[in-house]
């Protein structure tokens, strides 16, 4: 089994998983806008680019991603909650590195910094509203 996280967004998911594939070495390896779905779907010319299905892979790991169209997900804009990405690290300089790009134009709950279970530590929404944590744990095979 694979466990993998999926994120919705209102328009900008090509955006955002480009961008996280930039920070993070990743490589998008589907990316199905709505104009190229099922045969005979309906779908609103505003949404025919954004995206039904993307795939981004980093590694051994994976993130999934799609658009939510306002009319079929009314809480879209809402600030998520409830969930956090959590990425871990065994070095704090990879781990630094990744919170200082990810968090880029988001905002900081915690800042990266040592922490009881951490030598390095931190948690901020980036600037598509997803909530983040990068963890570092010495103790973990690279």
């Amino acid at each position: 089994m694979k466990i993998v996280t999926s994120l919705s967004f209102p328009g900008t998911c090509r955006e955002a998983f480009s961008f996280y594939a930039g920070v993070l070495g990743g490589e998008i390896t589907a990316a199905q806008p709505y104009g190229e779905g099922f045969p005979g779907m309906p779908t609103p010319p505003e949404i025919r680019d954004w995206l039904m299905h993307c795939w981004l892979q980093v590694g051994d790991q994976a993130l999934m991603g799609s658009d939510m169209h306002p009319d079929y997900t009314d809480d879209m804009h809402k600030p998520k909650d409830g969930f956090d990405v959590t990425l871990h690290f065994s070095d704090v300089d990879e781990a630094r590195r990744i919170f200082e790009g990810l968090s880029e134009g988001g905002a900081i709950r915690m800042p990266f910094a040592e922490s009881p279970w951490s030598p390095g530590f931190g948690g901020f929404t980036d600037k598509f509203g997803v909530p983040w944590m990068i963890n570092t744990n010495p103790d973990m095979p690279a």
